[in-house]
């Protein structure tokens, strides 16, 4: 185990219907024809990650002009990112700079989390995705196949790309990426096994922490593929008891918090 540190990176909060949340949220039922909608505000995050041998940057948050055009019009509509600003600002706020950062570790590339990776075109800062993640995006960004959540001005940026595959991959000591797919097909958990106590960014597997503990898919279009879902989050049940781990999920409200105190 190494001594590592984490800092969270506020980026600001998403705000979504709670039907793209938690599947059949709102239901119309005979009784109930007409069922309330609520809207929650969900935290973005990135979190620096201090290890002896890089500071690494987990994730990169929206981009800073998603409500004025970088996003499509509808989906800012429906996933609304209050407080978006620039990484290199937010990264400040908590003492860090762009130039402090070794290398990126992306648990996936949906619209909000690649959204700064441009900061880093044009350098040598490793890159590291799933290769079945980057393969999608790219699919999903340049053809009328995938998914919408990936865009093109996010990710198709002279990156130095480090693609990982298969099951497990670790790119640094006591950090590991496991393949989680099911929200997306290459969401991978960060697995950092600290001395002060192993630590799991388990990502977009849950929106929130009840998706994965209870077992509450997120709604249709947050769920690529809800079998691989359900199997991923038993091999996160497996992972937690494993390198008994806290478990840090997605947009959780209580993630920065829980991150902060570690």
């Amino acid at each position: 185990m190494s001594s590592i540190d984490l800092t969270p990176v506020p980026r600001g909060h998403i705000v979504a219907d709670e039907s793209f949340i938690f599947e059949g949220a709102a239901v119309a039922t005979a009784s109930d024809p007409n069922p309330s909608h609520e809207r929650r505000r969900c935290p973005v995050y990135n979190v620096v990650i201090d290890h002896p041998n890089a500071t690494i940057l987990w994730d990169t948050g929206s981009h800073p002009d998603a409500g004025d055009g970088h996003w499509p019009a509808d989906m800012y509509d429906a996933f609304t990112h209050e407080g978006a600003r620039p990484l290199s600002e937010d990264l400040a706020s908590v003492g860090y700079s762009l130039e402090d950062i070794d290398a990126v570790v992306m648990s996936h590339l949906h619209l909000d989390h690649a959204g700064g990776l441009h900061n880093f075109e044009g350098t040598e800062v490793p890159i590291f995705v799933h290769r079945d993640e980057f393969e999608f995006a790219y699919v999903s960004a340049k053809t009328a196949h995938g998914d919408e959540a990936y865009l093109e001005g996010d990710f198709d940026h002279e990156l130095n790309w480090q693609l990982v595959s298969g099951p497990r991959a670790s790119p640094f000591p006591d950090v590991d990426l496991f393949h989680l797919p099911g929200h997306s097909p290459g969401l991978v958990a960060t697995v950092i096994d600290r001395a002060d106590g192993p630590v799991i960014l388990a990502g977009d597997i849950g929106y929130v922490e009840e998706n994965w503990t209870e077992r509450r898919p997120m709604g249709g279009s947050l769920l690529w593929n809800k079998e691989l879902w359900l199997e991923s989050c038993a091999r996160l049940d497996d992972l937690a008891t494993r390198f008994d781990a806290t478990v840090v999920v997605g947009h959780d409200p209580d993630a920065i918090a829980t991150v902060d105190q570690l």
